[in-house]
């Protein structure tokens, strides 16, 4: 019999079973089921696959897929060769070793290293300190020998926690190491009061090794397959504070998102990123966090206001709404900067993908400026394209159901909505009206007005009929974040589908992309939002709009142009031309002669044949449902009415869509088709005169 090296309790070997995963092993064996399940071993990584990272382990090879991560594999900065730990989860029946994540990535934070060999464990011969660590005593040092079942809510290198908020004494930073529990009682009671200095989180690096105080707010606690980690923001940034009970165990079970937490800690640098280890967390109340929550607010509201910068272009039409952009932008980035999530829903033509691609220029450098986390980036931004540009309560439960889950699981803040190219139509007011139910702030930033019901059910409307929604977030984008200002001064031209208005023209060709290419741009932009249009194309939207791919675009607007040609030719020879009181009609049967599913989508073959043909009023009639395009104005709301009078048994309705589009029932499709050609006919030549 032998003691465990933590707890001193009689082991069969050199630790006990309840202190498995608190050591890392070195494995001397030569076959998997020689391996013990739930152990830490040191690996060396192997290679990359697309599911995953291969490390061996000693003389065997694992599997540490990429759902095992706590991070993107894309953002994995592991190279070949080097040294890692993993934990083994599983040995296959076939011999496959499944690895697991470990948060621990050096050999100080563990309580110990010891050997694996086919005949037992053995404490191993050396200990191998980080060149960065403070150091510690090693395996077989009589301090550690000498531990006893008091110091088993300790961790490696500086104070850790237990789950009552206080803190044992450790081997690293104390000199005399206390064994009774009235000690540790006494340790922790003098940690808790111990004076130090509260130190702003900007300020960490400067601080590598010392004990500090942070105030601020909780953002998130994530439970990790070691310590508990909280992700705490202060009026000048955020940084993990890492803080261990056991393995896997949650730390501070009380503290959640939101709370105003007090924590004394020291500083580490883990991974080239700063991390506090826990000694103590207290809540605040009362005056307390009132203090803090004061203090961070006006950090805040300082930080988030925008630099005072000109508008995108000198434009008199943007100019009208300045201060509705500079709110937006407010907005945005007081979210970056209190680590809630923003949400861009762009409607999925060239205008929306656009638009939401300025706004996606904008945050995300300030989000890898607000949070270390290689993969922030994919936590704290998303893009996600909307149909049509409707947000319905379809789209609004979805995105509901996928921040409550976050909120439960990462005690994720709820996120800010920003709807470009969208949700503008009063067809939106049920889903907003959901996001508000839960506080989920809302930005809509559009190129036509908001109807009456969405201005009364967003925060920040920033909307105008002259100019496009890419025009619109552009300028919200550059107020946003002046560092990306010159990126961005070429998207409104490309969001035109017509004549390009003279300043964005100009501010394009300053950019280097003149009207041909410009052109190319808008083209491939909508043949991509059609293809898979419920994902973002985060990679291939960059490559297009800001790598300038000429080649790219030149490729893909080819093959746009080949497809729409094709599909305008069988329109055109199918067209049903109407003449009605010296106006022209062109109806297109959309059922029998476009395809439903293939390029281009309905409403973009209305607006090119509107763009191409000389006529009134073009029309586009599906099984229970009507497109119009008409260069006059369309009162949709009176012909609607007017339709209601002559086919009173169509269950005539008006979708509030963003294009003009009538709904009927489908057995009174030619009783409608009539009724709309007539009414459209009459209002297009009273347009006219």
């Amino acid at each position: 019999m032998a003691n465990c090296i933590i707890c001193g309790t009689s082991a069969d070997g050199p630790i006990c079973e309840v202190h498995q995963e608190d050591v890392a092993f070195e494995f001397e064996g030569n076959h998997p089921s020689q391996l013990t399940p739930k152990r830490f071993y040191r690996g060396r990584v192997d290679g990359y696959a697309d599911f995953g990272v291969f490390v061996d382990i000693g003389n065997v090879t694992g599997l540490l897929h990429r759902s095992k991560l706590d991070q993107r594999l894309e953002s994995l900065d592991w190279e070949v060769g080097e040294d890692v730990f993993v934990q083994v989860n599983n040995i296959r029946d076939n011999g496959d070793i499944d690895l697991g994540w470990s948060i621990r990535q050096k050999e100080a934070e563990f309580r110990g290293v010891l050997v694996d060999t086919p005949d037992g464990d053995r404490l191993a011969d050396e200990y191998h300190g980080d060149d960065d660590d403070d150091g510690g005593p090693g395996p077989e040092s009589d301090e550690t020998a000498e531990r006893t079942e008091d110091d088993e809510s300790t961790a490696s290198g500086s104070g850790r926690t237990g789950t009552s908020g206080t803190t044992e004494t450790t081997e690293t930073t104390e000199t005399t190491e206390t064994t009774e529990t009235t000690e540790t009682t006494e340790t922790t009671e003098a940690t808790e009061t111990a004076d130090f200095d509260r130190v702003p989180v900007e300020e960490l690096g400067d601080h590598v090794g010392d004990v500090v105080r942070l105030e601020g707010e909780v953002v998130s606690a994530r439970q990790t397959s070691g310590p508990t980690v909280f992700e705490l923001r202060d009026e000048t940034g955020i940084v993990d504070c890492a803080a261990f009970v056991e393995a896997g165990v949650r730390a501070y079970p009380d503290v959640e998102a939101d709370d105003v937490v007090r924590i004394d800690g020291e500083v580490r640098l883990r991974r080239d990123e700063i991390q506090v280890e826990t000694e103590s967390l207290v809540l605040l109340d009362g005056t307390a966090e009132a203090s803090v929550r004061t203090r961070m607010e006006e950090a805040l509201d300082a930080r988030a206001r925008p630099d005072e910068e000109a508008l995108l272009a000198d434009d008199d039409a943007l100019s009208t709404i300045a201060d509705d952009v500079t709110g937006a932008a407010a907005a945005i980035r007081r979210a970056v900067l209190e680590s809630r999530p923003v949400v861009v829903r762009h409607d999925a033509t060239t205008d929306g993908y656009v638009a939401g691609a300025a706004i996606e220029r904008a945050v995300l450098p300030l989000v890898e400026a607000e949070h270390a986390a290689a993969d922030a980036v994919y936590h704290y931004f998303d893009r996600r394209p909307l149909e049509d540009g409707v947000y319905d309560m379809n789209d609004a439960t979805k995105d509901v159901t996928r921040m409550l889950g976050d909120r439960e699981r990462h005690d994720e803040k709820l996120p800010l909505f920003v709807f470009a190219a969208a949700a503008s139509t009063a067809a939106s007011t049920d889903g907003l009206e959901l996001l508000d139910v839960y506080g989920a702030p809302r930005v809509v930033l559009d190129g036509r007005s908001a109807d009456e019901t969405i201005a009364a059910a967003v925060d920040s409307p920033v909307t105008t009929e002259e100019r496009s929604a890419a025009t619109v977030a552009a300028t919200v984008a550059a107020a946003v974040n002046g560092d990306v200002r010159e990126d961005l001064r070429h998207l409104p031209a490309v969001s035109y589908w017509e004549e390009v208005p003279e300043p964005y023209a100009e501010l394009a060709a300053d950019a280097g992309v003149g009207a041909d290419t410009a052109r190319d741009l808008r083209e491939a932009v909508a043949l991509e939002a059609f293809y898979q249009s419920y994902e973002d194309k985060r990679e291939l939207i960059v490559d297009l709009l800001f790598e300038k791919r000429t080649g790219l675009a030149g490729q893909v607007a080819e093959q746009f142009r080949t497809k729409l040609d094709a599909e305008l030719d069988t329109a055109t020879a199918n067209l049903d031309e109407r003449t009605v009181d010296d106006a022209t009609v062109a109806v297109l049967d959309t059922d029998a002669y476009t395809h439903e599913y293939d390029f281009p989508p309905t409403r973009l073959l209305l607006d090119e044949l509107q763009r191409r043909l000389d006529a009134d009023v073009i029309i586009g009639v599906g099984t229970d449902e009507l497109g119009v395009r008409t260069d006059g104005t369309l009162d949709l709301e009176a012909l609607v009415a007017a339709l209601q009078l002559e086919a009173p048994d169509a269950g005539v309705t008006d979708p509030e869509a963003r294009e003009p589009r009538v709904e009927f029932l489908a057995g009174e499709r030619e009783a409608v088709l009539d009724a709309v050609v007539d009414a459209v006919a009459e209002r297009a030549l009273a347009a006219s005169v």
